[in-house]
């Protein structure tokens, strides 16, 4: 149902999975956080499901995107995407493993398919985000697609603020979207390492771990003109991060940023 207050709502950080395999994609997504975070609200993980909670929560377009854990399902998953976003509803961002052998054209090729941007979760991929091997993916996407990162875990150091800043400074041209508020559970890190023009951040999967003056203090600190709203559907209802987003209690102007223009002018809606 339509939001009176916010016609247009983008969820710009939302996952999806084939339909023969979406239980089990989601089971692992749950295994893989279960110790940190005990009581996510999981969907489906189907395209269907995604359109009826995201509906229901007044959103009417999803950035979808799934990660390849393994080099050989990184066509596949391109593909997968691909067709989904001939609705368009949906805009794409294709996968890539730091093990793919030449990366250069299967972005090329993914790119001829629509795909709009890039996903890299390093601690499921098991690679640093600053390692040597994931270089000539951000050559390839650098001024052309962004890349939307995972950032941060506690447990592991793959994804951290301190190596993204590194990217950064070797990739000045890289637009980024660093997921959770830009470093899940290391908040106080990004804060220190990560202040760049091309940095957008997430509020996915953050809003039920940090108090509300620290997401506040989070986003406007790093500008609400580059902050998007994102429920990381399937781990939680997109009813529920609405609500959670909307009790923050920003302004109404930050909210309508947040929400839906960020994304529109980003994503050229």
């Amino acid at each position: 149902m339509a939001n009176p207050n916010f016609p247009n709502i983008m969820d710009a950080h939302a996952h999806i999975f084939p339909q023969k395999i979406s239980y089990k994609a989601v089971d692992s997504i749950l295994s893989f956080y279960d110790e940190l975070i005990p009581e996510m609200e999981p969907g489906k993980g189907t395209v269907s499901d995604l359109l009826t909670s995201g509906t229901n929560a007044g959103i009417n377009y999803f950035l979808v995107s799934s990660t390849a854990t393994r080099p050989e399902q990184v066509e596949s998953i391109n593909d997968f995407i691909a067709d989904v976003c001939k609705d368009n509803r949906f805009i794409g961002f294709g996968t890539i493993h730091p093990e793919y052998p030449h990366p250069q054209l299967e972005i090329e090729r993914a790119a001829s398919l629509g795909i709009k941007g890039l996903k890299l979760h390093p601690d499921f991929q098991q690679c640093n985000i600053d390692d040597a091997a994931l270089l000539p993916i951000y050559q390839a996407a650098e001024g052309r697609l962004p890349i939307l990162f995972h950032i941060g875990d506690i447990r592991t150091d793959y994804s951290s603020p301190r190596r993204l800043a590194r990217v950064l400074d070797m990739f000045p041209d890289l637009v980024v979207i660093a997921a959770h508020l830009g470093g899940w559970s290391l908040w106080d890190e990004f804060n220190e390492s990560v202040y760049k023009k091309n940095v957008y951040i997430d509020t996915s999967s953050s809003l039920m771990l940090t108090d509300r003056e620290t997401a506040v203090r989070i986003i406007r600190t790093h500008g609400v003109d580059k902050v998007l709203f994102g429920t990381d559907y399937p781990m939680w209802s997109p009813e529920a991060e609405i609500e959670r987003f909307l009790s923050l209690g920003l302004t109404q102007e930050e909210n309508q940023k947040i929400l839906w223009d960020n994304a529109r002018q980003l994503f050229h809606i």
